[in-house]
């Protein structure tokens, strides 16, 4: 099945035109937050380190830089040689220009290029400074490298990820990076608003360890009246029974979640255990959860004797919150992610066509679009340049000295 097909626009607007960002990041967390802002018409532009660009042009999957395609859309490019001089001159002269300025670098770079907050305030007192650091700008591990692998070791996540009796587990993808980078655009959007009142711009300290740690639940609280860490459950809740992952008779594998009282009891009526509805051991949630698997053993066998599709169809029509374990193979065939335009396709000059997510979320007088594709390193510097004021000899100089890298097509 083939996705949606989309086609880019460079003259579609959105909620955040007029918005300039001067993206110094790099790798995912800064690249996800600009992303936000650029698929609803925020200008983007990626300064990029010469001469190989973001990093995460590097993360490629059979030589298709495919990280950059999905999160370097809507964005424009202008690549700079930092190690030269008159980088931290452009720079200035690029942010004077600014309503935002991201940066990812390890706290204390910034003051030390000559551009800390002070002096960028002082060009731009409206300027929005986002900070983004895997421990803060504050604290004994401030100064650490603050890869997201880090973060969600050390935040608590891995220590509750993993199967029952098993090593503790990463997650097989940037999640502390992606959380921060959505924490990120928000808190740009507060600050921005923020702004119309005082005039002034702020700064944002945004650690990937607080990002992290706040999306773990009440860790602290329960740690306080229990005095003990959660134990890692596999595909089981703390909170919550029946929750889990049930292998049908064909092999496929089904989702289920009886958060809510009500849900538990439909269960129960559904696999023929109307009993434990009543039951001392298994009446609220809070005893099912101490008896977890017990629950698991008695939904799991039920599952177990049908086929996937006969037990989401009885799912289905009594009202239980379950669904399929999906890949990526099987998403393709989901006729709602096609419909919805979960994903959509498009143009890529390296493959005719490359499917991606499209803007999240969905607007309904202002909704997300595709303005250009992921730029070539420096593609977008004359008109760069131009917008912050360099006239042609300016920018030929610019050029000629290797300090701003020239695209050619």
């Amino acid at each position: 099945m083939s996705w949606q097909k989309k086609t880019f626009d460079e003259t579609a607007g959105g909620p955040m035109e007029g918005i300039r960002v001067v993206d110094l990041s790099r790798l995912v967390a800064g690249n996800m937050c600009s992303l936000q802002l650029a698929d609803f018409g925020a200008d983007v532009i990626k300064v990029e380190p010469l001469p190989t660009g973001d990093p995460l042009r590097a993360w490629k999957r059979e030589g298709k830089s495919t990280f950059w395609t999905v999160y370097g859309r809507n964005k424009r490019s202008l690549g700079l040689d930092f190690r030269k001089e008159g980088a931290v001159e452009l720079l200035k002269r690029l942010v004077a220009g600014a309503d935002v300025l991201i940066e990812s670098f390890r706290p204390g770079t910034l003051e030390k290029m000559g551009l800390g907050p002070e002096v960028l305030h002082e060009l731009a007192p409206g300027l929005v400074i986002l900070r983004v650091s895997g421990f803060g700008q504050t604290g004994p591990y401030s100064s650490r490298p603050g890869f997201g692998t880090l973060v969600e070791g050390m935040s608590g996540f891995a220590s509750r990820n993993g199967e029952e009796g098993g090593d503790p587990l990463l997650p097989p993808l940037a999640l502390a990076d992606m959380i921060a980078g959505l924490y990120g655009s928000n808190a740009i959007l507060m600050s921005l608003r923020s702004r119309e009142t005082t005039g002034r711009g702020q700064v944002v300290d945004l650690g990937l360890l607080d990002a992290m740690t706040s999306v773990l639940g009440p860790e602290a609280l329960d740690f306080q009246i229990s005095h003990t860490p959660k134990p890692r459950l596999g595909n089981g809740s703390n909170t919550s029974s029946p929750r889990n992952v049930y292998q049908a008779k064909d092999g496929g594998y089904i989702a289920l979640s009886a958060s809510m009282q009500k849900t538990a009891e439909r269960v129960f009526r559904c696999i023929g255990r109307e009993d434990l509805i009543e039951h001392p051991d298994f009446c609220t949630n809070e005893r099912r959860v101490a008896r977890r698997a017990e629950v698991d053993k008695i939904v799991g066998d039920w599952v177990g004797a049908r086929s996937t599709e006969e037990v989401l169809d009885i799912f289905d029509r009594n009202g239980i919150t379950a669904a399929p374990v999906y890949d990526i193979a099987d998403i393709s065939e989901d006729p709602h992610f096609r419909e919805r335009g979960i994903y959509v396709e498009l143009p890529d000059e390296d493959l005719g066509g490359a499917p991606m997510h499209a803007p999240v979320p969905r607007l309904s007088a202002t909704p997300g679009t595709f303005h250009r594709p992921a730029p070539h390193i420096s593609e977008h510097a004359r008109q760069i340049l131009s917008d912050a004021g360099f006239d042609a000899t300016e920018a030929a100089q610019l050029f000629e000295s290797g300090l701003v890298g020239e695209h050619s097509e």
